[in-house]
């Protein structure tokens, strides 16, 4: 028997552990600084849009506003996660709340993460107080209008009206409207701390730690620091002087164990000031310069030693609720998703994180950079006041995160441009406030780097600590494309800066790059994973640049060429089939193998060819002095036959940072026409794999393989066809497509009795797929659209776009007949397009514009009996194979030079 007290509070516990599971985001909102008196206010309130703006008198007294809908609290009103759609510029929030009498004594605040833009808080009609700012936390103290123990009403308004001035970033995606970041009560002592941070000196195993106050002390306040280690608990105290808001002390971290990207240790922290008692936590990191060992190229160092940035440019969205994530899980698992695919960092986008996430990159090793938002206005005093007490709230917020490297104040000069006559370049007075904002971000942390302005177009740095600068191209372009860049940077240079700044010893990076907006009016949605292998490729070969920023980590309303889609379901490369062991991460490894931009290439049938090899090295870790190069090159014949035809093992130099041309690898090609894949994989000595890579081949021969006739038709040379909805051919022929409902069928002439007798087997093959119709492909499509502003098109509306292969498939049931007669059916199981699609992607025009590339299909084989062609033969007759849809899924034909397999259509007899 259990106690009846035991019972009920267990019950009691359970009742509330339900409870708190139905509050969306539960978690405390900063584990770097938290309180242990808090309750959270996210959840249902009511709520009410004032499209009039009557909810107040004259005097700025609450009135009388009737509060008909219900909102879920923290998603920004107009998400699908609020329950309320957008339907004003202002709305009001109302809930009931009650102050625990346990924190009698304390000071009772209201704090809210973040609310877009101007949020006024009321407490039983009292107004308690305003803030104007869409990005950082705020708080009012509600302590003389608490009655503790009692249900009391709390009212919020917003504000979201648009202001030119106003930080916006690329709410296109989704406005982030009104609260959008956890709102909670906090229990504060009689003095208390209004921020904590540390800064990290592992080179003397140090760390100095600040205090601050709200305001000037009226009396010496002490404040004492507990900070764990793996030895026990380092205490020490300091005093924030009578008059001073801040103090600062110095301790020593014995043995100090780093933060870095694998071993992201940190130590848990708690500070005491009186009644008031804060949790918090640092690492101890280093951020700093150095150069590449071996070379005087300036790179980014994480604890001394370069690191070479790998990093996705984060639009930080969600589907249903835009600025604001589902749970907590889903946060860890965001940036889970950057290290699972070998990233090691990320730059949320243009937006002030959400503290959340950054501590799960602190928690999990992921390096950020920290963008402030932009405005949309012209840079007047209003922008300019706004950029910079935002920019001092998110750095005094965020200050002691060790996962943030740098801060990046301005993005493509977005709200610097003032005068299109001046060169659509920003003024020399926006170039001086940009500098300005420079320093002023360093003199409030001196620990990171600071970029005055992620730039495109080849100019926009003033003063920074990085000279980064944004890339859309085709695969093919890259090479040239970096070789120009690292040509024109060097100490003294101008490139990339205005006039009167220039380079110095600033590391040159990537910092937005891709396929997305490389071609006429973007991609679409396409595979990105065939310029991304080009891409990296010629990176690898150019070490001067020290690391490139993909866009991006997920597909958002009008970029769909994230890693993952928007929902974060996965999207599918081929690499793992073309490569069995291989996987996105390989293109992501400290030591790395390029064979150059060309990842296929023309050879002749017979033909010895050399691949250049460049080996780069990106870590200091001891292989010894050589490791393994093992190459296989398998071969697909034009019956879709796969065979290994050479492989073999070299040794190669090998030494920490070394970035080496290697001697190009020596390879026949096979005689026969079809395609061959090279595959490339690193070792140690002992066998341990470091990395893949791979290239193809679309070898062409006049030699026709033994014991083997080809009857050969075009994929357009088709003797009949019937489609519900569109039927068209691609690039001349190289493809044709039938949507909806149909058939393609092909007539072949058949050769003499004497080859048909000697016949060992008969087959006819074809590579198909299903067809889905796709927005473009309409008749009446209109393609002049804006897709860059935040479109909400379908990811199929772009010209170029042939979405990439993913977790939805799009099937096609066919029926296969011979001269009229079923002989068997076939499921084409998608329509789908990535790396696979070889000879869709080699065969491309490089005009800037792309057509179907990456399509392909799947790879059929028809048993013919020796019988039926006799038959035919007999009566004269030509063999027609007829490939007929159940339903609407339509069929898409490959000719040798487009899909996966090098063939056409083709009647098979062997002998």
């Amino acid at each position: 028997m259990y106690p009846t007290k035991l019972i009920i509070g267990l019950l009691t516990g359970l009742i509330g552990l339900i409870h708190a599971q139905k509050i969306p985001l539960p978690e405390h909102p900063r584990p770097d600084f938290e309180r242990v008196d808090w309750v959270n206010l996210n959840g249902k309130w009511a709520f009410k849009f004032d499209k009039e703006d009557v909810g107040l008198d004259k005097n700025w007294h609450y009135g009388d506003v009737d509060f008909e809908q219900t909102i879920t609290v923290p998603f920004p009103w107009g998400s699908e996660a609020s329950g309320v759609k957008d339907e004003a510029d202002i709305a009001w929030y109302k809930r009931d709340i009650t102050v625990n009498a346990s924190w009698k004594g304390k000071r009772t605040f209201v704090v809210i993460g973040a609310s877009d833009w101007e949020t006024t808080v009321w407490l039983d009609g009292q107004k308690i107080g305003s803030h104007q700012g869409g990005y950082t936390p705020f708080s009012f103290e509600i302590t003389d209008v608490v009655t503790y123990g009692k249900t009391q009403r709390l009212v919020v308004r917003v504000d979201d009206v648009r202001r030119d001035f106003t930080l916006y970033g690329k709410q296109g995606y989704g406005n982030a409207r009104g609260i959008w970041q956890t709102i909670y009560l906090e229990g504060r002592g009689t003095n208390y701390l209004d921020a904590l941070h540390f800064t990290p000196d592992i080179d003397q195993s140090k760390v100095t730690v600040t205090a601050y106050l709200p305001q000037d002390a009226t009396e010496d306040l002490p404040v004492e620091v507990q900070i764990q280690t793996d030895s026990g608990i380092l205490k020490r105290s300091m005093v924030i002087p009578k008059g001073k808001y801040s103090e600062s002390m110095a301790m020593d971290i014995p043995d100090a164990r780093l933060w870095d990207l694998d071993h992201p240790y940190l130590y848990d922290v708690t500070a005491n000031l009186g009644n008031d008692r804060v949790k918090s936590y640092f690492g101890m990191r280093k951020i700093s310069v150095v150069n590449l060992p071996g070379t005087d190229y300036p790179y980014i160092a994480l604890n001394n030693k370069p690191i070479y940035l790998q990093l996705t440019l984060d639009q930080s969205y969600h589907p249903k609720g835009f600025y604001t994530f589902p749970s907590d899980q889903f946060i860890k698992e965001e940036i889970m998703r950057s290290k699972s695919i070998g990233l090691n960092g990320i730059r949320p986008h243009i937006k002030v994180e959400i503290p959340r996430k950054l501590y799960w990159a602190d928690k999990l090793g992921l390096l950020v950079m920290a963008d402030l938002p932009n405005s949309w206005g012209e840079p007047d005093r209003k922008m300019q006041a706004e950029s910079e007490y935002t920019l001092r709230e998110m750095i005094k917020r965020d200050y002691n995160h060790p996962a943030i490297f740098s801060w990046i104040v301005f993005n493509e000069t977005w709200g610097l441009k003032q005068d299109d006559e001046y060169g659509g370049r920003y003024l020399p007075s926006t170039q001086n406030w940009v500098a300005s904002m420079y320093y002023l971000a360093k003199s409030l942390d001196a620990t990171r780097l600071v970029e005055d302005n992620s730039i495109c177009c080849g100019y926009g740095h003033t003063e920074t600590d990085i000279n980064s600068w944004h890339s859309y191209l085709p695969g093919y372009q890259w090479e040239e494309f970096l070789k120009e860049v690292t040509d024109s940077t060097y100490p003294g240079s101008g490139h990339h800066f205005e006039e009167g700044f220039h380079q110095s010893r600033q590391p040159n990076i990537n910092s937005e790059c891709g396929n997305v907006w490389g071609y006429e009016g973007s991609t679409g949605d396409v595979d990105w994973s065939w310029d991304y292998h080009k891409m990296i490729n010629a990176f690898r070969k150019y070490p001067q640049v020290a690391g490139w920023l993909y866009t991006e980590h997920h597909d958002v309303i009008n970029e769909w060429n994230g890693y993952w889609k928007f929902d974060r379901s996965n999207k599918f490369t081929g690499i793992e089939e073309l490569v069995p062991g291989m996987a996105l991460k390989d293109f992501h490894s400290d030591i790395y193998l390029s064979t150059g931009v060309e990842i296929s290439k023309d050879v002749e049938g017979g033909e010895t060819i050399s691949v250049p090899l460049t080996l780069s090295v990106m870590t200091d870790k001891d292989l010894g002095k050589e490791l393994h190069l093992n190459y296989r090159l398998t071969f697909t014949n034009a019956l879709g036959e796969r065979s290994v035809f050479r492989s073999g093992t070299q040794n190669i130099p090998y030494a920490p940072w070394l970035q080496k041309k290697l001697s190009p690898l020596e390879l026949p090609m096979p005689e026969y026409s079809g395609l061959a894949l090279l595959t490339l994989e690193l070792t140690t000595i002992t066998g341990q794999p470091l990395s893949k890579n791979f290239m193809h081949f679309i070898v062409d021969s006049q030699q026709q393989m033994p014991m083997v006739s080809l009857l050969e038709v075009q994929p357009k040379a088709y003797s009949n066809a019937v489609w519900s909805k569109i039927l068209w051919e691609v690039m001349d022929g190289k493809k044709i497509n039938g949507t909806g409902k149909g058939f393609f069928e092909y007539s072949i002439a058949l050769p003499s009795d004497e080859k048909i007798e000697k016949a060992k087997e008969t087959y006819f093959i074809i590579e198909l797929s299903a067809k889905e119709l796709f927005v473009k492909d309409y008749a009446d499509y209109n393609e002049n659209q804006d897709f860059m502003k935040g479109s909400r098109v379908a990811n199929s509306s772009n010209p170029n776009a042939y979405p990439m292969t993913d977790e939805t498939k799009f099937s096609s049931e066919v029926v296969v007949s011979v001269n009229g007669s079923k002989v068997m059916d076939v499921v084409l199981e998608d329509d789908p397009a990535d790396h696979r699609g070889v000879l869709s992607w080699h065969n491309q025009l490089r005009d800037g514009k792309l057509r179907e590339p990456g399509s392909y299909g799947y790879l059929v084989k028809v048993p013919i009996s020796k019988s039926t062609l006799k038959t035919l033969q007999k009566e004269g007759d030509p063999l027609v194979i007829t490939f007929q849809t159940k339903g609407d899924g339509g069929i898409a034909v490959y000719g040798k030079d487009f899909g996966r397999y090098a063939i056409n259509p083709a009647l098979v007899i062997s002998y």
